[in-house]
């Protein structure tokens, strides 16, 4: 059990009960009330801090009407957690009333009072921004997450109504309120047994027959991605139908069902409702303005796009790092201020002394097109140098890479300068976008289009972008372009993700940071449900 799961059952346990209609409390508190609810948050230093500002008032414990809205919104809260793929047992509202019933003199319910608080900020935090601290799930999901300050999050839900305030917590996004739709129908497949039997193992293409092809054109019509028919051969149909799975899960849209389609056709809708929970989660981290205008890197889905007011305006392929030690792209956001037309490629510390520190032990004359300088960036001839008297910590060498058409980045950069070193350009092995997996760089970020790309981050700062990007192309030197409005970049992992209008997508955990994410979500409490009708 997590030390946070601890701690929020360590809450909960205390308070068990919770009612809509308050007994007649006293509207004075008395001296025995105060000592106990201060006794109460006496280890929770905002909480307390918050008490000892309004003379330790309470805001639950009393048969005043604004306090009693509070708990009837609460009661409200607790009621859809899981809706939101929370822990619900621990947001149970119907085992609050006894407790609350039992409150019968001013020291239980001064004890109740802070324990309620505590519980209320425990709920704010886990459906604002996210049950997990991500960090602690995966060293590589460097997200900083729109932590609220906990005692304002108190003064303003005493100066809200109630209600309104519990609504305004979850995020507002179309995509959270898509996922919690989708939680719910795939909740129902569950129930109902989800989408029939397994397509046995073995190539389906055009032209097949068999008991494997009826049973795939049956669990395609149970997806909804082939209507009503009868055909018992691998016909046009069913061809198209498997077209459209293929699309809506990012694998090669052949038509053909292979060993990669045959996997993802034979995930069972739990496997689904898990990614879909997942995805809640992620937007809860991200629960803060994206930008009118943002750059969103889906990893799993190996795509870069330009969304402007919450439409895509340009997209295009992506390769991201492969998934070895230290090359995996992280999770974070920041912020594109400029691009470097014909770039030169400064070569990481890692990949210099890993890669390239031993290939020039056995030649000196290795990676020749690399310019080799020493601290104060002065070239140093290989000629004079023992490769083999340095290792991985005391090589004193850095290479550069100048502008060129094989430079490793390609003729263009997109900065959003972090501590990661990730960024997003151009590459000379473009034949790697054709794969159906794309996870082969070092940790950036290469796209497919990158001039089109430029195009579009340029286009609101000059009349002829293309015209503008090709002169400074065309000198060969290196050139920094700086974006007039910077634009924020974020570098998502969805394996699950909607679309206003058409299926649902789903991608492959490349890393296998979703089932990470998803183990620890059940250490927490969450659970997979099946709702009937």
């Amino acid at each position: 059990m997590s030390a946070l799961h601890s701690a929020r059952r360590a809450v909960l346990g205390a308070v068990t009960v919770l009612v809509l209609v308050l007994p007649g409390w006293a509207m004075a508190q008395s001296t025995a009330f105060k000592q106990a609810l201060a006794q109460a948050v006496a280890g929770d230093d905002d909480v307390a801090a918050f008490y000892r500002a309004r003379d330790y008032a309470p805001i639950w414990m009393t048969d005043r009407g604004t306090n009693r809205a509070r708990v009837q919104a609460l009661v409200g809260a607790f009621e859809s957690s899981d809706a939101h793929g929370l822990p619900s047992a621990q947001y149970d509202h119907r085992n609050l009333q006894g407790m609350v019933r039992a409150a019968s003199d001013d020291v239980s319910r001064g004890t109740l009072e802070g324990q309620m608080t505590r519980l209320f900020l425990q709920y704010a935090r886990d459906i604002q921004t996210g049950i997990l601290v991500p960090s602690r799930v995966d060293e590589e999901i460097v997200r900083k997450i729109p932590y609220r300050g906990r005692t304002a999050t108190l003064v303003a839900f005493t100066r809200s109504n109630p209600s309104n305030f519990m609504r305004s917590l979850p995020p507002k996004t179309p995509e959270y309120a898509r996922l919690m739709k989708e939680k719910l129908r795939f909740e129902r497949l569950v129930a109902s047994g989800g989408w029939g039997q397994q397509v046995p193992g073995g190539r389906l293409e055009a032209g097949a027959s068999g008991d494997a092809v009826v049973i795939l054109r049956n669990r395609l019509m149970a997806m909804g991605f082939l209507g009503r028919t009868n055909t018992a051969v691998y016909d046009e149909s069913i061809s198209s139908a498997v077209q459209q799975f293929q699309l809506a899960h990012g694998l090669a849209a052949d038509g053909v069902v292979g060993p990669g389609t045959l996997a993802e056709i034979n995930k069972q809708p739990a496997e689904r409702l898990t990614s879909i929970i997942v995805a809640m989660e992620r937007e809860r981290w991200m629960n803060r303005p994206r930008g009118d205008r943002h750059v969103w890197v889906n990893l799993t889905d190996f795509s870069a796009q330009i969304i402007d007011n919450n439409r895509v305006t340009f997209q295009t392929r992506s390769v991201i790092g492969a998934d070895v030690e230290e090359r995996r792209s992280p999770e974070f956001s920041d912020i594109m201020e400029f691009m470097v037309i014909n770039p030169s490629w400064y070569v990481p510390r890692s990949i210099t002394v890993k890669e390239y520190l031993p290939l020039l032990q056995q030649n000196r004359n290795a990676v020749s097109k690399l310019e080799m300088r020493d601290a104060r960036g002065n070239a140093v001839s290989r000629a004079g140098v023992d490769f083999n008297s340095f290792n991985e910590d005391t090589f004193p060498y850095s290479f550069r890479e100048p502008p060129s058409q094989g430079n490793a980045l390609g003729l263009v950069k997109f900065m959003f300068p972090n501590r990661y070193n990730i960024y997003l350009h151009d590459t000379p092995a473009k034949s790697l976008f054709g794969r159906e997996t794309r996870a082969f760089s070092h940790g950036c970020i290469r796209l497919r289009d990158p001039f089109d790309f430029a195009y579009a981050l340029l286009a609101p700062q000059t009349a002829n972008p293309e015209a503008f990007f090709q002169a400074r192309l065309s000198t060969g030197n290196e050139s920094r372009v700086n974006l007039e409005t910077p634009v924020p970049v974020h570098l998502v992992y969805r394996t699950a993700f909607t679309q206003a209008a058409g299926m649902t997508q789903f991608r492959r955990d490349v890393y296998g940071r979703d089932a990470r994410i998803w183990n620890a979500l059940r250490r927490e409490g969450v659970v997979l449900r099946g709702v009937q009708g």
